[in-house]
């Protein structure tokens, strides 16, 4: 059998490192064929012995440099590229099968739509993709043929919860779906004080209950934030209304989201919270295989919570709504914003509620412009910075 060529966009991240564990239970069925990272050279250069890649590529010009010395003294043949060029090329090269888009952050938009463009299957961890640019990303997806399938666990959990053969960006209701359920868990501050939450620390907003994540996702879930972000890329996945995307509190982080149908139907997704799942789902589909992931033991799991959501304790969330009904550039503006709050407070610049603060004040001030190119997006991106970082040194309380 013809083993497929993956390349992973984020490799030394959560999902790369996961995604690496569950193709090494597959030699069988995939190889290698690129990594890439920012600037994490020695966990790089492990991955590269570990996996032969025949190609690496570092954000960063000196991280790559490093990486380049290093895996030449060890003998490998990995050849080193570097910045947005060498990740477009791997994204999109002839001699690749499937791409893992797993670069957090705006980072990861270039080489997730070339990847689009390129038709490749495309397995999509990056949500600022469909966050940023959801029409140039479904747009390219449907003119390049590219299969489109969704890593994030509450979306994959209602891709799995939907009729076989449905496919991203088709409307979800002529299959008979009313409405989709994304969970959450809450975070770490489900039920803090709210009169303690200038006390918040980055170790604590980084201390996730159920999943292991990076640091910036790490904040995004003590905000919800990540929960926000996620309404916005199911409005472009499953093709929905605002209205029909609903989040519910599940700290048990058992059943990763459900999809009701018209007949009263609710179909939901469960397993065991760990990222391998969505993973092989992705991989394999539309067959299945072993993701190393324990089986789910219902009877240790005990009772299953569900609960709304406080927009009064969770504001980004209701600020992704507010940004999703705007339209057109209001989401990449509010990206933009989150990942300068998420940076600032992760410094120590500012304090935890200050996130949202941040947010909200960018969000009124640039008005939302037309989605319709990719300069008019980055452009939006650009200013959303440069105002958050304005406003870092006019209003930011130091900790």
């Amino acid at each position: 059998m013809t083993r497929e060529r993956v390349t992973i966009l984020g490799s030394t991240g959560s999902i790369g490192v996961s995604t690496l564990d569950v193709l090494s239970r597959q030699r069988d069925r995939f190889e290698v064929f690129a990594l890439t990272a920012n600037g994490n050279v020695d966990l790089m250069a492990r991955q590269c012995q570990e996996h032969a890649p025949e190609v690496a590529v570092m954000a960063d010009p000196e991280a790559a440099s490093v990486l380049r010395d290093r895996l030449a003294r060890a003998g490998s043949p990995t050849e080193v590229r570097v910045g947005s060029e060498g990740l477009v090329a791997v994204a999109e090269s002839d001699r690749v099968d499937v791409v893992m888009a797993a670069i957090v952050g705006a980072a990861g938009l270039l080489p997730t739509l070339a990847a689009a463009g390129a038709g490749k299957r495309l397995l999509l961890a990056n949500k600022e993709s469909l966050v940023m640019s959801g029409a140039l990303l479904m747009d390219a997806v449907a003119r390049s043929g590219a299969t489109l399938l969704p890593v994030d666990s509450e979306h994959n959990a209602i891709f799995q919860c939907l009729p076989a053969g449905y496919a991203c960006a088709d409307p979800v209701h002529p299959h008979g779906a009313r409405r989709i359920w994304l969970t959450a868990s809450g975070g770490p501050f489900r039920e803090r004080a709210l009169d303690s939450f200038d006390a918040i620390t980055p170790d604590e907003a980084c201390a996730h209950p159920n999943w292991d994540m990076g640091r910036k996702i790490s904040v995004d879930s003590a905000t919800m934030m990540n929960k926000g972000l996620e309404v916005i890329e199911a409005r472009w996945l499953f093709a929905l209304d605002p209205e029909d995307i609903q989040v519910v509190l599940h700290p048990q982080s058992i059943i990763h989201s459900m999809v009701a149908y018209s007949d009263g139907s609710v179909l939901a997704q469960l397993g065991n919270p760990d990222m391998r799942t969505p993973i092989a789902h992705t991989l394999a589909w539309p067959g299945r295989m072993d993701s190393g992931v324990e089986p789910l033991d219902l009877f240790s799991a005990g009772a299953l919570e569900f609960a709304a959501p406080s927009l009064e304790r969770f504001p980004c969330l209701g600020l992704a709504y507010r940004a999703l009904r705007a339209g057109g550039t209001a989401t990449t503006v509010l990206n933009a914003a989150n990942e300068v709050a998420v940076e600032a407070f992760l410094a120590g610049e500012i304090r935890f509620p200050e996130i949202a603060a941040l947010i909200e004040q960018t969000l009124s001030a640039l008005a939302p412009e037309p989605a319709k190119s990719l300069e008019g997006i980055l452009a939006a991106d650009a200013r959303a910075r440069d105002y958050a970082k304005d406003w870092l040194k006019r209003s930011a309380s130091p900790r």
